[in-house]
């Protein structure tokens, strides 16, 4: 008779108690990581939805009913705000500032990242830090002297004045960011266009730009993002009310609104104010992204 032999059970390998602790380890550590990004998205989200929920209620709902949705839907609330608040004429004063402040500062800085990137010379290194420092000195230190250099050149109140001073306060990181990009780029693309006859503008405009477009895009988008938020700078520089931006507009009028108890008005200028944010964010994070990771890998 033939032995029935059973076959032998498979046994697992043994898992070294070091990796099974580095396992758990790296589990818990996960999943504190993602309890502490839903509760910081949580403390991010729901003020801005409570803010765009309390913009359609009435005066009376917001203070009976705050955390509940609106009775009625009351649209009447932005077309107060944006014609008797005057949030129109500072929304538009925010796009002529902001849109004319990003532009210039993208041209002044992808001129100014080139040259630092691509030429040596005698104090290159003393410029390109000292472009690096203007991102780490204190903005509000220089609010008096800025002031009275924005005065003497008789551009107080004014939107070429204030488009001036955040393309200059914007250039830091701007020229410390396209500066590492441009060093990455091909010089052997550069030389050939020089040898085709173009010049070194032509180089910059027509070769290194295109291929940088990605930080390009990514700086653009930080600009705008930080000059549309901008109060400081428009506060100091901008008294003249018709000329107020979308951040002074909205503190002048949580003052005055607060007397005249219209604060479905406030909020529904606020939420007119985050449209634009929001917009730019969610059209272009994931060129955000795709600028970001290009630097990063070249």
């Amino acid at each position: 008779m033939a032995l029935l032999t059973s076959p032998s059970p498979t046994v697992a390998p043994d898992v070294p108690p070091a990796a099974a602790r580095s396992r758990a380890g790296s589990r818990v550590l996960g999943g504190v990581s993602q309890g502490f990004l839903l509760v910081w998205g949580a403390m991010v989200v729901f003020p801005l939805l409570w803010a765009v929920l309390s913009s359609f209620k009435s005066d009376q709902d917001i203070f009976t009913s705050p955390w509940s949705l609106p009775s009625r839907w009351r649209w009447d609330n932005f077309s107060r705000a944006w014609n008797e608040s005057h949030i129109g004429s500072y929304f538009f004063n925010s796009v002529v500032v902001v849109c004319c402040g990003v532009v210039l500062t993208l041209l002044l800085s992808s001129a100014v990242a080139y040259v630092l990137a691509r030429f040596e010379f005698p104090g290159s290194r003393v410029l390109y830090y000292v472009f690096v420092a203007g991102m780490v000195f204190p903005g509000f230190l220089a609010l008096v002297p800025l002031f009275f250099v924005v005065q003497n050149l008789g551009l107080l109140n004014t939107y070429l004045g204030l488009i001036l001073v955040y393309a200059a306060h914007g250039m830091s990181f701007s020229v410390f960011f396209l500066t590492a990009f441009f060093k990455t780029q091909s010089k052997e693309l550069a030389e050939a266009g020089l040898v085709d006859g173009c010049s070194h503008w032509g180089v910059l405009f027509r070769i290194m730009l295109p291929l940088a477009r990605p930080g390009l895009v990514s700086i653009g988008i930080f600009q705008f993002l930080g000059m549309w938020n901008e109060y400081l700078l428009p506060l100091v520089l901008n008294t003249d009310e018709s000329r107020y931006l979308v951040t002074q507009g909205l503190a002048n009028i949580a003052v005055t609104q607060g007397y005249h108890s219209d604060f479905s008005g406030l909020f529904a200028g606020l939420t007119i104010s985050i449209i634009p944010v929001l917009a730019v964010y969610l059209g272009f994070h994931r060129q955000i992204s795709a600028g970001m990771t290009a630097g990063a890998l070249k």
